[in-house]
Formats: structure tokens, C-alpha cells, sequence
């Protein structure tokens, strides 16, 4: 099995989003809410327009955990979201494939991915880089690795670390 990685740098993510917005709003809208939320692919996959539609907070409940998980909407990402669904119907899938309606396949959703990283330069690209990559950036920010645990509910900081590809030393340095 493939080690995927987060995207590090901030203007590789960039450099993605103008490649997917370019290519669909569908794919853009995807990696954006992924790597903002920290959601698993499969909890991604299943939203529905009303789960989003006008709201800052979104609150659901994880298909693989059973637990409640809420992330937030901000203004920006807002008015994106209601661009895209204006003319879907709430019961309608977020991202839905244009041949049957009902949500893009995980294989799919691998290949837009990995498709763009290698237009961006990037090899080490899969489904999970999504939610690495708001682990890391979110880690790089608030260096909080217990609240990160808890929202990945991973059961200790070191298998926290590892899947947002920190390693001990860089941790242990950034305590100090």
C-alpha cells in the first residue's frame, strides 16, 4: 500500500486549487472542504446539499467513528458552496457523478487527485492527503497535538504525528 502525504506547502495547494478549479467546480469544491474539514473521504462523499447549504458550521456524524464531528464554513467558502448548489436540490449529493447522480467513486476521486498533484509536481498524493493535509497545516498552526488526536480520534499523539508526517524530533523541537 502507497504512503500518501499532506501537502506541505501552502502554495502547491494553491497551485492544485487553480488546476481543479480549472477542470471542475465539482473537484475544486471536493479538495477544498477535504482539506478544511478533516473529514474522512467516505463521510465527504455521502454529503448532501443540505449539509452545507447556508450554514458556518456543519455537524455530522462520522460513518466510521459513529461520532458527531463539526467543522466550519467560512464566508468565502460559503458563497462557493451556494454557487455550486443554487440550481441541486437539497437531497441531491454534493459531489455527485454526472452519469448516475448519485457520489463519485473513491477510485475517481484518486485519480482527479492524483491527476492534479502530478500537473503540481507531487507524487505521493492518495485519498487520505486530504485529511493529512488538514492535520499538518492544522498542527503548523496551533502546534496542539491532543486536540488533533482527539479530532482524528487516533489513540495516541505519536500515531497523531506520524499520519500528518511530523516526526518526534520535529515535535519535540516544537515544544521548545
Amino acid at each position: 500500500m502507497q504512503v500518501v502525504q499532506p501537502i506541505r506547502d501552502q502554495e502547491k495547494i494553491d497551485e492544485i486549487q487553480g488546476i481543479l478549479m480549472r477542470q471542475s467546480l465539482r473537484d475544486w469544491l471536493l479538495f477544498t472542504i477535504g482539506i478544511n474539514s478533516g473529514l474522512h473521504l467516505s463521510d465527504l462523499l455521502t454529503l448532501r446539499v443540505r449539509d452545507l447549504k447556508d450554514k458556518t458550521q456543519v455537524t455530522i456524524k462520522e460513518e466510521k467513528t459513529g461520532k458527531e464531528k463539526t467543522f466550519m464554513i467560512n464566508n468565502q467558502l460559503k458563497d462557493w458552496i451556494f454557487n455550486y448548489v443554487k440550481y441541486m436540490d437539497d437531497s441531491d449529493f454534493l459531489f455527485p457523478s454526472q452519469r448516475t447522480g448519485k457520489p463519485i467513486k473513491r477510485i475517481r476521486v484518486y485519480r482527479i487527485l492524483n491527476e492534479a498533484a502530478k500537473q503540481a509536481g507531487l507524487y505521493d498524493i492518495g485519498t487520505h492527503t486530504l485529511r493529512k493535509t488538514f492535520g499538518y497545516h492544522y498542527y503548523q498552526k496551533t502546534k496542539n497535538i491532543s486536540v488533533l488526536r482527539d479530532l482524528f480520534n487516533h489513540s495516541a499523539p505519536s500515531v497523531t504525528l506520524k499520519y500528518i508526517g511530523v516526526n518526534a524530533l520535529e515535535h519535540a523541537n516544537d515544544r521548545f
